[in-house]
């Protein structure tokens, strides 16, 4: 079997990096958490932060029990898979091999591509740059819009009409607008307060 096979399998993936630090936004900001960052991205947002991330290429592919055996040399047993776009892989392999050492497993994504893993908590944040595949919307369990543009809070109401009723819906600002954005959402959040603002306080506490 080749490189591209057990790429194809879920067996190895192509990581950016990974590293072991505080989770920033969303749901569960503060908590330690091991980030697993997949290459890969075809949804081009054109914030992101991480653009070096989108060539897949360029990392190296690593077998999911190197990946594991990595994450194990922490104390903490949350980890979060991200990208890229990281269900541009089956992620079933080694969200299985994951759960099997106790570890906790969110994913956060764009949701652009069909859904795979046992995840704990799916972070849903769609972009309007891909349409996201309909397999995610019965899946999220946080839907984590970012706002860019004024036009966002719409999109953000296109998408909590489509998530399950269950499903914890937050608005955040982008990190080079939150000064225009912010206080708009703070509004916004008051008048429906069916949303919760999330932050990346990462950015704020210069959190690595």
């Amino acid at each position: 079997m080749n490189i591209e096979e057990e790429v194809a399998q879920g067996k190895k993936l192509p990581v950016m990096e990974a590293f072991y630090t505080i989770q920033g936004e969303g749901r569960f900001t503060g908590h330690p958490a091991y980030f697993i960052r997949l290459g890969g991205c075809d949804v081009g947002c054109i914030w992101c932060d991480v653009k070096e991330s989108w060539d897949s290429g360029k990392w190296p592919v690593l077998s999911i029990d190197k990946i594991v055996a990595d994450a194990l040399a922490f104390p903490g047993r949350l980890v979060v898979i991200t990208g890229g776009e990281p269900l541009m892989y089956d992620l079933g392999p080694l969200t299985a091999l994951l759960k099997d050492k106790g570890f906790t497993t969110n994913i956060e994504t764009s949701g652009a591509h069909p859904f795979s893993g046992n995840f704990d908590w799916v972070c849903f944040s769609p972009k309007k740059f891909k349409k996201p595949h309909p397999s995610i919307y019965a899946e999220a369990d946080e839907l984590k819009v970012v706002v860019f543009h004024k036009s966002d809070f719409a999109f953000a109401e296109e998408h909590a009409n489509l998530v399950n009723s269950n499903c914890e819906l937050r608005l955040q600002p982008e990190w080079s607008k939150a000064g225009k954005f912010s206080p708009m959402i703070i509004d916004y959040v008051k008048n429906q307060p069916k949303w919760k603002i999330s932050l990346q306080t990462h950015k704020f506490m210069d959190i690595p």
